[in-house]
C-alpha cells in the first residue's frame, strides 16, 4: 500500500501540533536564520517557506518516524540500550541528526550549514524542545524542527530575487 502524499502531510502536520510545535514557531526560526540576508523579510514569508517544505514526502516520512520513536521512548516501549539513549538524548547517538539531514538534503548545501548552526545555538522553540524536562522525549523532534527551519531558510536563500519581491509586496 502506498499512502497518498496529502494524507502523509496531514499526519505530519498534526504530529507537530500534538507535540507542541506550530508552523509559526518554525517560521520564527527561519526568520532568525535569514533576517540578516534578505531585506524586508517578514515572518509571513518565512511561514510560507515552511509550508512549502512541509509538502515534501521525505519530510513527512522523517517527521512521522522520528516522532513515533520519541513517543515510544516516552512510554518506555523500546529495548535497552535504545530506550536509555533516546531518553537521555545521548550526544553520540547521531541517528536523530542523520534523519534531520534527510530533510535538509532536499534543499541543497546551504541547508547543511543552516542546520548545523541552528542545532548548535538552539533558539526559540528548539531551546524548549531540548530542555529534557524528564517527561517528554524530543530526541528526534528538536532535530527535525531545526531541519525544517534550515530547509525553509535555504529555500528562501535560493529563491529568485524577483519572486521574493512578489512575496514582499
Amino acid at each position: 500500500m502506498v499512502f497518498k502524499t496529502p494524507d502523509l502531510e496531514e499526519t505530519a502536520r498534526a504530529l507537530l501540533i500534538e507535540r507542541g510545535v506550530t508552523i509559526k514557531d518554525i517560521g520564527e526560526l527561519v526568520f532568525f536564520l535569514q533576517k540578516d540576508y534578505i531585506d524586508k523579510l517578514t515572518l509571513d514569508m518565512c511561514i510560507h517557506s515552511v509550508d512549502r517544505v512541509l509538502t515534501k514526502r521525505e519530510v513527512h516520512n522523517a517527521i512521522i518516524t522520528g516522532i513515533q520513536l520519541d513517543k515510544l521512548a516516552e512510554k518506555k516501549m523500546l529495548d535497552s540500550p535504545l530506550q536509555e539513549i533516546l531518553e537521555e538524548d545521548e550526544g553520540l547517538y547521531g541517528i536523530d541528526e542523520i534523519m534531520a539531514l534527510s530533510i535538509v538534503n532536499v534543499y541543497g548545501s546551504i541547508g547543511f550549514t543552516n542546520y548545523g548552526y541552528i542545532d548548535k545555538v538552539k533558539p526559540g522553540i528548539l531551546e524548549k524542545l531540548n530542555s529534557h524536562d524528564g517527561k517528554s522525549v524530543h530526541t528526534f523532534l528538536d532535530d527535525l524542527v531545526g531541519a525544517i527551519a534550515a530547509s525553509a531558510a535555504s529555500r528562501l536563500a535560493h529563491e529568485d530575487p524577483e519572486a521574493l519581491d512578489d512575496l514582499i509586496n
